[in-house]
Formats: C-alpha cells, sequence, structure tokens
C-alpha cells in the first residue's frame, strides 16, 4: 500500500551527477583498465585479458550499466590500442558479453567458484576466437603463444578484479539504497 503525502521532490543536481557517474562507473574503469594495459610490458594478450573479466563481471552484476553499443566501443578500444586487426576484439568482447548476459540468471547465483571456473571457460573460448579471427582476418599463421597468455592472464586477474568489483559494486548498491 503506498502511503498518502507530498511527492518526493525532483532529484537536484548532485543526486543526477551521482546517479550517472554511478551508471557509468563500470564503463569507464574498464576502458582505464584497457588503457593502462596498453603500457608496453612486453606481456602479449594483456590489454584482452583485462576486459575479458571487466566486462563479464559487469555484464551479470550491473547488466544495464554494460549496454552492448558499451561493450563494442570498449572492444573498438581494445583493438585500436592493441594494433591487432580491427573487429576481432570487438566481436569477441560482443560474443562473451552476448553470452553472459544470456546466462546472467544462473551466474548471479553461483558461488565464486562456480563463477570463476565458468569464465575460465569463456576466456578459453574467447582466446580461441581470438586466435582464429587473427588468423583468419590476418590472412597469416597466427602463433598460438598470445592466446595462451591472455588465457592464462585472465584467468589469474579474475580473482583479484572480480574482489575489487564486488567491492565496488556492493558500496555502490548501498549508495542506492540510501536514496
Amino acid at each position: 500500500m503506498v502511503a498518502k503525502g507530498r511527492p518526493e521532490p525532483p532529484m537536484g543536481l548532485l543526486r543526477r551527477l551521482d546517479a550517472g557517474a554511478r551508471a557509468g562507473f563500470p564503463a569507464f574503469f574498464t576502458a582505464f583498465l584497457i588503457i593502462l594495459a596498453a603500457v608496453p610490458v612486453g606481456a602479449p594478450g594483456l590489454m584482452a585479458a583485462v576486459s575479458l573479466p571487466g566486462i563479464f563481471f559487469w555484464t551479470i552484476f550491473r547488466p544495464a550499466a554494460m549496454p552492448a553499443p558499451v561493450v563494442f566501443l570498449l572492444g573498438l578500444l581494445q583493438d585500436l590500442l592493441s594494433f591487432t586487426v580491427l573487429g576481432s576484439g570487438v566481436l569477441t568482447l560482443l560474443i562473451v558479453h552476448g553470452l553472459a548476459l544470456r546466462w546472467r540468471d544462473i551466474l548471479v547465483r553461483q558461488s565464486f567458484l562456480a563463477t570463476w571456473l565458468i569464465f575460465c571457460a569463456f576466456a578459453a573460448g574467447a582466446a580461441g576466437l581470438g586466435w582464429a579471427l587473427e588468423m583468419l582476418l590476418g590472412w597469416h599463421i597466427a602463433p598460438a603463444a598470445p592466446g595462451l597468455h591472455q588465457f592464462g592472464i585472465a584467468v589469474g586477474l579474475y580473482p583479484a578484479l572480480a574482489w575489487a568489483l564486488t567491492r565496488l559494486h556492493t558500496a555502490m548498491r548501498r549508495a542506492e539504497a540510501a536514496l
């Protein structure tokens, strides 16, 4: 039953800015990680290994903040910064996003270990697809080592990133509940 009384006042500028910042945080944080991973450290596949956990996590826990057009732009940023064949990162990330979104109802109820194991399967598929697209679109036989490095780094980074992103997600939920 809805209590009668005065209507809620319209959101002020600061509340709208806060809501916009919370809505855009997942995309901007993932873009920041991609740009940070672009620093040349000699680890092949680092950008893809950093973007994959972010997109997977936010697609499961905040799907409205990680829509397909944002994933497309993040994949394009990844492709441009890594000098790979344009479109391979975009397609890989969009497929991961679509599958994670489709299985979101199941994944959101799983334990961390189950989610991590499922992410390992996603990372293996993404590394294999990226390798195949590199060969197909680049018209050359690509070495498998960068794809294996991407897989290993993504699987190894996921627990630390998921821990940090879970804390951020919880803080954003608390802020939304306080409004």
